[in-house]
């Protein structure tokens, strides 16, 4: 049973966006910071709309909450008590369209990366991802320096 009511159920779930999170503008800081430029955001042009996108290079990024997106193993992937067959239906969809989309862009050349909300949370794992991914693009190896991880209030996104 839910703990509040429908009304106010709606209106937290309206306040969820899904373009210029938290997360999103953690990885474009990092990306900028690192000398990577030359992206487009939500490109409608190609299958799923990444997040990040590098149509000259064909790179496309998504950056995916853990919990909207179903991360495998994840503590942030939980599964609400109440209407869970709704649920069910509503991370089915999101997990096979995400896999759609992976697989149109690859089928066409490009190369797709996955950050997801956990891996931003620690700096350190971010940077790792972005220099393995696109290490060929960094400009700026500061990037690479050690720094603390950003306050990350995960209630705020």
């Amino acid at each position: 049973m839910d703990k509040i009511t429908p009304s106010h159920r709606s209106w937290n779930m309206s306040r969820i966006s899904s373009k210029d999170t938290k997360p999103e503008m953690i990885v474009r800081k990092l990306l900028c910071e690192s000398g990577i430029k030359g992206y487009r955001l939500h490109w409608k042009k190609v299958p799923g709309n990444p997040d990040i996108c590098f149509p000259g290079r064909k790179i496309a990024i998504f950056i995916h909450g853990c919990f909207w997106h179903r991360h495998g193993n994840c503590k942030d992937a939980t599964m609400p008590k109440s209407n869970t067959d709704f649920w069910v239906r509503k991370f089915s969809a999101n997990m096979a369209r995400d896999k759609l989309a992976k697989s149109e862009l690859e089928n066409s050349g490009w190369k797709v990366i996955t950050i997801w909300e956990c891996e931003i949370k620690n700096r350190e794992i971010l940077k790792n991802i972005i220099h393995k991914e696109m290490g060929h693009l960094i400009k700026n190896d500061e990037m690479m320096a050690a720094e603390p991880n950003p306050d990350y209030n995960k209630q705020s996104i």
